[in-house]
């Protein structure tokens, strides 16, 4: 069982940055690959960006590629999500997520994912 935590969403105009924290817990942390999701009002939730189990590969939708970087630390089982250039877009609730049933290198599909945090709200002024 993995438990997961975010921080460090917030309100910013649009062009700023952020930076998006995800603290885990269990001690398979560093076997499960982990994603990036959002969900804005009235829409499904989408994928964001993903990172293998090493950290050695991500991937990204293409609505963020270039701006987002997804990054994590093993050893303090802790995944990140820096976010530049926001747009005002980028706004929703945003969660990350894991689980053991994707293999190293994770999916974009939500439904592969079992554990979830509780998301943390970034909103871009425009």
């Amino acid at each position: 069982q993995v438990q997961l935590v975010e921080s460090g969403g917030g309100l910013v105009q649009a062009g700023g940055s952020l930076r998006l924290s995800c603290a885990a817990s269990g001690r398979t942390f560093s076997t499960y690959a982990m994603g990036w999701f959002r969900q804005a009002p009235g829409n499904e939730r989408e994928f964001v960006a993903r990172i293998s189990t090493s950290g050695g590969s991500t991937y990204y939708a293409d609505s963020v590629k270039g701006r987002f970087t997804i990054s994590r630390d093993n050893a303090n089982k802790m995944v990140y999500l820096q976010m530049n250039s926001l747009k005002h877009e980028d706004t929703a609730i945003y969660y990350c997520a894991s689980g053991p049933r994707m293999g190293s290198f994770g999916s974009s599909n939500r439904y592969q994912y079992d554990y979830w945090g509780q998301g943390t709200q970034v909103s871009v002024s425009s």
